[in-house]
């Protein structure tokens, strides 16, 4: 079975693991340059300081993510990372930001960004870890401990957003 993936102009034909790999990445390229514009809005939404310190501090660790996929790209022969839009980064993005509009600055919508920054944050430990299978199944060895750190980031984002709603922010909306 073939599966087709549009890709900009032209359909990428997806016929070995390789090809998942590689349409993978150029997704997870595009999810991580989106969230890079988005954080900024949510750290400037959130009421409660720790929350906004946790999307500045997850901006900045994802600037690097970006450099890393560039990094795991660079150890495969013949790959060069293009930009594939993540229609499901999107989405996710979308709703955080309609969020923003309809509840009021405060602990409601802290609780509500905790929740769509938490949904963010699964797609991604779901594509790096799908990632990192691949390229273990490959022999991408070097690009799969790359990857690997960046899921090490994501699980720890998930649980810091974990703990913040937990500690307070949940408390204080309701």
């Amino acid at each position: 079975m073939e599966f087709l993936v549009k890709e900009m102009e032209h359909t990428m034909v997806i016929k070995t693991p390789n090809d998942l790999f590689v349409r993978l990445l150029y997704e997870i390229n595009s999810a991580e340059k989106q969230i890079t514009r988005a954080l900024p809005k949510l750290a400037r939404a959130a009421d409660d300081s720790n929350l906004a310190d946790a999307f500045k501090e997850h901006l900045e660790e994802t600037r690097g993510q970006v450099e890393r996929i560039e990094q795991a790209a660079d150890t495969i022969p013949d790959i060069r990372v293009k930009r594939v839009k993540s229609y499901a980064m999107e989405s996710l993005i979308e709703e955080g930001q309609e969020l923003i509009e309809a509840v009021e600055k405060g602990p409601l919508l802290d609780a509500a960004l905790i929740g769509a920054a938490q949904k963010v944050e699964h797609f991604e430990i779901a594509a790096y870890g799908t990632l990192c299978s691949l390229a273990e199944q490959l022999g991408y060895t070097e690009a799969r401990d790359i990857l690997a750190e960046t899921l090490k980031e994501e699980k720890s984002a998930d649980d810091k957003l974990t703990k913040l709603a937990k500690k307070d922010v949940n408390k204080k909306a309701g």
